[in-house]
């Protein structure tokens, strides 16, 4: 395997990442201060992985994937991957930061009604005012000759903080020593805005938030919660990274992107999986041995009609099914075989 790999798809976690080499000088960034490395890999993607079953070195992505994984992790740059519904776009981020020990996976899942903001952070400002209200309303607040109309969150230190969450893609680029794993996913379900809403953040690997730029006179460091549940420091009311994050835009093709999105991007296509994909997928949620097993129902599963759409999750449950209810006899294998079409049917039929 080619030295230049630092991903190299090897389903096994290993310190490559410490051997990235810098970034080029129009993607060097230089946030701070610092912030906590992540927490582990969650179950979530161990569960995608076949982690829990030690067999998550058996999900290996082809020479294309990991060559363009490594360029976006080499030009810190996002990796927009297309193709279609489970063909494993999403299980790529996982096995990234598995591999490179990158910590917990950042999930923002796009709906027509995402908002780049969504992403970015979140104030509840209707809830800091019901507790302003309530504090006021208190004899110590009395006690204490509040002013009316006076808001003590704005003075240094304050408390703005509490009512700030980072979303995931600001959780992202706080300034870390690695880069963070963010999972942005079916961007093509969004509105027609938010990839041009995407161009500058990306670009420039920071953002701002309004409502602690206006305290940073008074308050330059504020403690707001993350997307992972940490109390991390924002200085000036700005966020910016110090590693760009690793960024999977995943898209089912159902629109085409703005040229500028495109070529902020690297893009990866995932093309339908074949046989010897599916058997590994197989192997590593099944056990070693399963694809042999179950060839049968992967034969079926890869037998459709030319423009038919199959998630591979689908040949998954027709799987497990096989396995746990024990069909032996001949009534039950017809059970099998009608059950597993059934599962298996294309989803872009409806009869």
């Amino acid at each position: 395997m080619s030295d230049w790999l630092i991903y190299r798809g090897a389903g096994a976690p290993h310190d490559g990442i410490e051997h990235l080499p810098p970034p080029p000088p129009w993607r060097d960034f230089d946030g701070g201060p610092l912030v906590a490395p992540p927490a582990a890999l969650d179950p979530s993607s161990e569960r995608r992985l076949g982690v829990q079953h030690r067999e998550a070195s058996h999900h290996r992505p082809g020479e294309t994937e990991r060559e363009l994984v490594n360029a976006a992790l080499y030009l810190r740059r996002p990796l927009l991957v297309t193709g279609a519904p489970g063909s494993g776009k999403s299980t790529l981020a996982h096995s990234v930061a598995y591999e490179l020990g990158l910590g917990r996976v950042l999930g923002w899942p796009v709906v027509s009604r995402s908002t780049l903001r969504d992403g970015l952070y979140d104030y509840d400002a209707i809830g800091r005012l019901q507790d302003l209200q309530i504090a006021r309303a208190t004899p110590a607040a009395e006690a204490s000759g509040t002013p009316a109309g006076a808001d003590p969150a704005d003075e240094p230190g304050g408390g703005i903080g509490r009512y700030i969450r980072l979303g995931p893609l600001g959780t992202a680029l706080l300034p870390s020593a690695r880069p963070r794993v963010l999972l942005v996913d079916e961007l093509d379900k969004s509105d027609i805005d938010l990839p041009n809403d995407l161009l500058n953040v990306l670009e420039e690997g920071e953002f701002r938030i309004p409502e602690l730029e206006r305290l940073s006179g008074s308050a330059p460091e504020v403690e707001v919660l993350s997307d992972d549940g940490a109390q991390v420091t924002v200085r000036d009311g700005r966020v910016r990274c110090r590693a760009f994050p690793f960024i999977v835009l995943t898209s089912n093709g159902e629109r085409d992107f703005p040229a500028p999105l495109l070529r902020r991007c690297i893009h990866l296509h995932i093309p339908v999986p074949d046989k010897e994909r599916l058997a590994a997928m197989v192997r590593a949620h099944f056990g070693e041995g399963a694809d042999g097993r179950y060839e049968a129902v992967i034969d079926r599963f890869l037998d459709r009609e030319p423009g038919d759409v199959r998630a591979v999750d689908q040949l998954f449950n027709a799987i497990h099914l096989t396995q746990k209810a024990g069909w032996t006899d001949e009534d039950e294998e017809e059970t099998r075989r009608r059950l597993t079409a059934e599962l298996m049917r294309p989803l872009d039929r409806t009869r």
